[in-house]
């Protein structure tokens, strides 16, 4: 049993979609189903760390035919054994450790074999505009709730006080949208969050958040993936050219190349309230 030492490298940041590969390692890890490791892949797979993004749908090639990859997931291995999802048991960066691409399948050819990596682009494409309006609706729910933080917050990358940051408890890419739950709990408001009032303005928070993202698809910004280097967990950050500056936001998930291809995205807001505590969830969604 061969496990590799290094990360697998991963080109979904640059758009690919297909990818001739090698397959470093086998492992059945049920009845029906083998956990394969490639040198390289186009695949984004879902991060048990984090799962707003789920895992591309994709197919594995070679001699013997063309299989379903029934899903991606990261995974982590000390050289002795591998680790899936959330049973992988230290951070990224831990020495001695790599973090590879898991692909999940009914069958699999031996270790060596080469093969090809499909990603469907249509799926891809739905995540990556959802992706894209998820971080700019967040830009634009920060700059709608500016006014009401009485004390300083890290700002976001436009400069304004980061209730993304402060608030958020989850967050999932949708096709064509997104789906952020932010929790406005005791801990917020003795940061400085100013809750009263809220529920009555709401209204009017989402018309500004929906404002900002009307101006800025207007623009047809351009949206790139920088990074670091071609390793899974080499640090990438999504970057768009908004008529305020450019911004940068740590992520690892796929992308529209500019905000004209999302042609109109809006943002709907509700409040609610569990076991004591406000909650807010922006439901985003994308329109040609």
């Amino acid at each position: 049993m061969t496990l590799p030492a290094t990360d697998t490298t991963v080109t979904y940041p640059a758009g690919e979609t297909t990818a001739s590969a090698t397959v470093v390692h086998v492992e059945r890890i049920s009845p029906t189903r083998l956990a394969v490791l490639l040198d390289t892949t186009p695949c984004h797979p879902i991060d048990a760390g984090w799962p707003d993004q789920g895992p591309d749908h994709a197919t594995l090639a070679w001699e013997e035919g063309t299989f379903e990859i029934t899903d991606c997931v990261v995974g982590a291995t000390d050289g002795s054994e591998l680790f899936i999802g959330a049973d992988i048991p230290v951070r990224r960066g831990t020495e001695g450790w790599a973090f590879v691409v898991v692909h999940l399948v009914a069958d699999a050819p031996a270790e060596g074999a080469p093969v090809t990596v499909t990603v469907d682009a249509d799926h891809r494409n739905a995540l990556s505009l959802g992706h894209t309006g998820c971080h700019l609706a967040s830009l634009a729910l920060n700059r709608a709730l500016a006014s009401r933080w009485s004390k300083e917050v890290a700002p976001d990358a436009l400069g304004s006080p980061s209730f993304e940051a402060a608030a958020n408890e989850s967050s999932r890419i949708l096709e064509r949208g997104s789906h952020d739950v932010y929790r406005i709990g005791r801990s917020l408001r003795k940061r400085g969050f100013v809750t009263e009032g809220l529920a009555d303005a709401l209204a009017e928070i989402e018309a500004s958040v929906n404002r900002s993202l009307t101006d800025w698809m207007a623009t047809d910004a351009r949206v790139r993936i920088d990074r670091d280097g071609a390793g899974l967990t080499d640090r990438r950050y999504w970057v768009c050219e908004l008529p305020e500056g450019e911004v940068s936001i740590p992520c690892g998930g796929t992308h529209a190349a500019s905000l004209g291809e999302l042609g109109a995205l809006r943002a709907t807001l509700e409040l609610s309230e569990v076991e004591g505590a406000l909650v807010l969830t922006m439901t985003t969604g994308v329109t040609d």
